[in-house]
């Protein structure tokens, strides 16, 4: 998914945000942000992606906020938001959801069952006017924001969710937990950031 939007939107790399935690989600059951940032860098091996816990070292917890301390903390840099189409039809709940639009450029990706409700959602009935083209963004030069680009293609139709529920103890394995081939209390460095992440923290 990652790497099919870079292509369509011409971006130099995609970064991974392993938050702390989703406000609009439970804690509970969710695994060390050690081990979902270790994660990440496996699957982003040797791909344009650079997978980050930058939220924790920024102390942010919603979106509207980390998107505003990228871009001044990168002023030279300029992004895009990638999400999928169930986040859209989610969005209208999120923290100053308009003021998101209005920060970058937001790319959103269709997903399987979902894209009726974006389609309908209320977040969507503001942004309608605001679709543009992918190779609109391609012009860096000339985008703007509010801009939304509707991006499709044939992706994994399973959740993240579904696909850690059917490989259960897998973040003690990606962290080495009693394997020998890691000890536990391996930190997990972030590359963007440079910070070390411990194993047992997951704020």
């Amino acid at each position: 998914m990652s790497l099919f939007a870079a292509q369509a939107l011409g971006l130099d790399e995609v970064w991974w945000l392993v938050s702390p935690g989703n406000p609009l989600k439970p804690r509970a059951g969710m695994a060390p942000l050690a081990a979902r940032l270790r994660s990440a860098q496996k699957q982003a091996r040797r791909a344009p992606i650079v997978p980050t816990a930058i939220e924790q070292a920024l102390g942010t917890r919603y979106t509207v906020d980390t998107l505003a301390r990228l871009v001044r903390r990168y002023p030279k840099r300029r992004f895009v938001w990638l999400m999928g189409s169930d986040n859209l039809a989610e969005l209208h709940r999120w923290k100053d959801w308009r003021r998101i639009a209005r920060t970058m450029p937001i790319a959103v990706i269709a997903r399987p069952g979902y894209d009726a409700a974006a389609m309908a959602s209320p977040a969507m009935a503001w942004l309608r006017r605001y679709v543009v083209s992918a190779a609109s963004i391609r012009k860096r030069g000339q985008w703007s924001a509010p801009a939304l680009v509707l991006l499709r293609f044939d992706p994994d139709h399973r959740s993240a969710t579904a696909i850690r529920r059917a490989h259960a103890g897998w973040a003690e394995d990606i962290l080495g937990a009693g394997s020998g081939d890691r000890p536990r209390n391996a930190l997990v460095r972030d590359r963007l950031t440079f910070r070390s992440i411990r194993p047992e923290e997951d704020a």
